[in-house]
């Protein structure tokens, strides 16, 4: 089972997947950055708490080239965009559970408990690559 995917900087090496799991994993993020519409069939088992479990399956449900903003995502589970912001930014799957699909009111947002650098960069390539300008 897959418990959590790591974007990796962008100078680090290559790694080749040891598992089966992890070749399927490559495979399915490959087949991805051809074809940002391609779902993730992947299994797996999600850590996190009861709450964390309903935004990432209110995340899980955006299609991709689509966004939703964390006042919307709070606003259905009764919360804030605070808390949401930190589940997204606590989602042990990211691309599984596509949180770069999440944006702020003003703009881009923040991506993987960040709000600037390479890992901002990624999020908007991902936004881009899906067919989106934010």
């Amino acid at each position: 089972m897959l418990t959590e995917l790591f974007f990796l900087p962008p100078d680090h090496p290559l790694i080749t997947p040891a598992s089966p799991l992890g070749q399927c994993a490559a495979e399915q993020l490959a087949a991805y950055l051809v074809d940002p519409t391609v779902i993730f069939d992947l299994p797996a088992r999600l850590k996190g708490t009861a709450f964390q479990k309903r935004v990432w399956a209110e995340i899980s449900a955006i299609p991709a080239g689509h966004v939703r903003r964390y006042q919307e995502i709070a606003r259905n589970l009764g919360s804030v965009a605070r808390a949401v912001g930190q589940a997204c930014g606590a989602n042990p799957l990211p691309m599984v559970i596509p949180c770069h699909r999440v944006v702020s009111a003003a703009g881009l947002g923040g991506f993987a408990n960040h709000t600037d650098g390479w890992l901002t960069q990624t999020k908007r390539w991902l936004l881009w690559h899906e067919g989106l300008l934010i």
